[in-house]
């Protein structure tokens, strides 16, 4: 009996190295795959970045493909013709304001209420979407386009 049991041992002894290899092979190969998975991902996120970076690329080619349309050689020109949409919106952004504010003090001393109460009176709803709009316009005009897949938002 302890024959058979001792040569049972030595045989599972010897086997040892052989299950413990196929055990070791088995998670090597588990390994590597996640190594190939991780890779692969990597990959997949360089690729997406490099998109990006082309994408980012071109609007820049595209945006200075328009502006060079605005130099005229002359330099006061070319001042003077950057100045224009700013100084439009300003100038519109002043007279908005001045009429509000007139409103404002006209409703004030009309009512006899102070301008806090008087506020709500003056401003509205259009109001609200007049400058939601202008927010929109200048803050969102990226994120729109990103959001419609790269399309150019009109009135750049």
């Amino acid at each position: 009996m302890i024959t058979l049991l001792s040569t049972l041992l030595g045989f599972l002894g010897a086997a040892m190295p052989d299950v413990f290899k196929i055990f070791r092979d088995r998670a090597d190969r588990f390994h590597e795959l996640a190594i190939l998975d991780r890779q692969m991902e990597l990959q997949k996120l360089g690729l997406s970045q490099r998109l990006e970076e082309i994408r980012i690329s071109s609007e820049a080619a595209e945006s200075q493909a328009l502006y060079k349309t605005w130099k005229s050689g002359v330099d006061w020109v070319d001042a003077l013709n950057g100045t224009v949409r700013p100084v439009l919106a300003y100038a519109f952004f002043l007279l908005y304001f001045l009429v509000k504010m007139a409103m404002l003090a006209g409703l004030a001393k009309v009512q006899g209420q102070g301008f806090l109460y008087s506020l709500p009176l003056v401003w509205q709803e259009e109001d609200q979407a007049i400058f939601a709009g202008i927010i929109s316009f200048y803050f969102g005009q990226r994120a729109l386009r990103r959001m419609r897949g790269g399309q150019h938002a009109e009135g750049h």
